[in-house]
Order: structure tokens, then C-alpha cells, then sequence
């Protein structure tokens, strides 16, 4: 009966364990959601690019182009 109960008891332990571990894992990932975004330096190479690409869809839209 003895030996039962040492592996009834290290059973328990493990799967304490487990479930500390997974609360732990959840807690992480909660605070790494809720933590701010980090700012992005502006580029104005990027914003002429965007800002081109805008200005072709448009001409496409406008069937400006024969071809596509």
C-alpha cells in the first residue's frame, strides 16, 4: 500500500507541475499581448513607394492601361 501511494503522490506532483508550467506559459503570453507595439521609424522612400503603387492601381482602375 505503501509503494501505491508514493506513485499516487508523484502522479499528483507531476501533473501540479504540468499546470503550473501552463499557467506560466499563459502568463507570458498575455503580458507580451498587452505590451505596446513598437513605433516604426517613417521612411519616405517606403511612402513615395505606397504612395506610387496607389497611383498606378488608380490609373489601372481608371482603364487608363490596354494591357492589364
Amino acid at each position: 500500500m505503501t509503494g501505491q501511494r508514493k506513485k499516487m503522490a508523484a502522479a499528483l506532483a507531476a501533473v501540479g507541475l504540468y499546470l503550473q508550467q501552463e499557467q506560466a506559459v499563459a502568463a507570458e503570453e498575455q503580458q507580451a499581448l498587452l505590451k505596446k507595439p513598437e513605433s516604426f521609424e517613417f521612411s519616405q522612400w517606403a511612402h513615395s513607394g505606397r504612395q506610387e503603387m496607389m497611383a498606378m492601381r488608380k490609373l489601372i482602375q481608371l482603364r487608363a492601361f490596354t494591357r492589364f
